[in-house]
């Protein structure tokens, strides 16, 4: 039986944990077995992280019920987790849309997301049932009503920008005026107005922009019902990063301006879309050094690197995984890469250089991360990217000539247990993976993976 699946897989085993065994360990046998062998990337998952956040989510957000983003991470062993737990899922293709349904989940839980859909989609969730779709223009209006007259639409509110990062991105979402004008066209047109959506912002640092997006809410639904809409749904949206900190300062903001503006009362449903949330610190990268390159800190004619103070070189190491495969978000939004920790083990002593990291094409935006100081390495030297669940394993941006990683997927005794309390057990609703136990090769264990320097 493969310890491994890949998205195109159908049934998958898990590695279950017992005693001391942790993750590092997994991933050291793996690294041990790929160094034999061809040296591929990889990832392993922990699906106890998965479980987990749905137990934060559900202790700090009852009043929110979840809706994944499938697009952020469509391994299947996630999907089906999250299936069991009793979540929604948005979708954004007829591939997502199948891969969800496929595990039984009730067209009354899955959402056809994103506020630009092809024709062919959008009949597509009219002939299976879906009705919950978003929309933030007169045109995806009138593309509706054509293809999905029965559709339960939510408009989309603009979410006000809180940092840098997010004034620069693409803008999607009505404003005030405009949304007065899609419900008067919505009314022409007999298409059913079920609610609002807006963002949450990824930093979740302006509370004062969540705060104004609630009110702007209600101003939405009184709109509708002036007009003779039923709106009986919230949808506030993703930017969910994962962090318990965030996630207590959005539910600190949001739970009292729900009780103001859309009291228990209402019985208004309220969903939210997070996606990283789930997956992102449940899945490590690991990838292998296949080329490397000195030059000096004054090429191209550039000024020193202010990462050091000294004259040594640098260093520019290539991987066998790029923005082409596994961190192709870098190349789509230019999402900001955290350093990777160094395998092999490392003395406190060992000098550090500056050095960025390249994927496998030789092709200029195939830069992974620019600048980060790390120990010399050697070609055949593994580095680890921890919290890369988010974006990495998405089926439209994986380079079609090379493989995808493989995906080692894990869980502890412990969060086992933890999922039979969810409600969760194989004769249940777990039926396209299997555990097996976890096999490690003698005095494997003892194999360091360095801290980050």
């Amino acid at each position: 039986m493969s310890m491994k699946g890949t998205l195109d897989d159908v049934h998958h085993s898990v590695e279950l944990l017992k005693g001391s065994t942790a993750l590092r360990d997994v991933i050291n046998k793996h690294i041990h077995d790929q160094t034999l062998a061809n040296k591929s990337a990889f990832f392993v998952a922990d699906l106890g992280v998965i479980v987990w956040q749905q137990v934060r989510w559900s202790a700090q957000m009852e009043r929110v019920r979840p809706f994944y983003t499938v697009r952020c991470n469509s391994s299947p062993v996630v999907i089906e987790i999250l299936a069991a737990l009793g979540t929604g899922f948005v979708c954004s293709s007829k591939t997502e849309l199948d891969l969800v349904k496929g595990f039984g989940v009730s067209s009354h839980d899955i959402m056809l997301g994103g506020t630009c859909k092809q024709l062919s989609h959008i009949k597509y969730a009219a002939k299976h049932n879906i009705q919950l779709l978003i929309c933030d223009n007169e045109v995806e209006l009138r593309k509706i009503a054509r293809c999905h007259p029965k559709a339960k639409v939510l408009l989309q509110l603009m979410s006000d920008s809180c940092c840098e990062r997010a004034k620069t991105a693409l803008v999607f979402g009505s404003t005030l005026k405009d949304c007065r004008h899609l419900l008067e066209n919505a009314k022409e047109l007999n298409l059913n107005i079920a609610g609002v959506k807006f963002n949450v912002t990824s930093c979740g640092q302006d509370t004062e922009a969540l705060c104004r997006a609630v009110s702007d809410a209600r101003c939405v639904f009184d709109m509708g019902e002036e007009l003779g809409f039923k709106m009986n749904i919230l949808d506030v949206g993703e930017g969910f990063d994962g962090s318990e900190a965030q996630l207590e300062k959005i539910n600190t903001t949001l739970r009292p301006m729900l009780d103001m503006y859309f009291p228990p009362s209402s019985g208004l449903s309220v969903i939210a879309e997070p996606g990283a949330f789930y997956v992102s610190s449940a899945f490590t990268l690991a990838v292998n050094i296949i080329a490397k390159k000195t030059v000096g800190r004054d090429f191209s004619g550039q000024t020193h690197n202010p990462l050091s103070a000294n004259d040594e070189p640098e260093f520019l190491y290539y991987m066998n995984d790029g923005v082409y495969g596994s961190f192709a978000n870098k190349l789509l939004c230019d999402d900001s890469i955290s350093k990777p920790l160094v395998h092999k083990g490392v003395a406190a002593e060992e000098p550090l250089f500056s050095s960025s990291l390249w994927g496998p094409s030789e092709d200029d935006l195939d830069q992974v991360l620019d600048q980060c100081l790390l120990p010399e390495l050697a070609v055949g030297d593994w580095l680890l990217f921890l919290s890369a669940g988010a974006n990495s394993l998405r089926t439209a941006f994986t380079n079609g000539d090379e493989p995808k990683p493989p995906v080692f997927y894990t869980i502890t005794e412990r969060d086992w247990k933890e999922m039979d309390k969810c409600g969760i057990s194989m004769d249940r609703n777990i039926k396209n993976f299997s555990l097996v136990p976890c096999c490690l090769p003698p005095n494997m264990s003892d194999t360091p993976v360095s801290t980050p320097a």
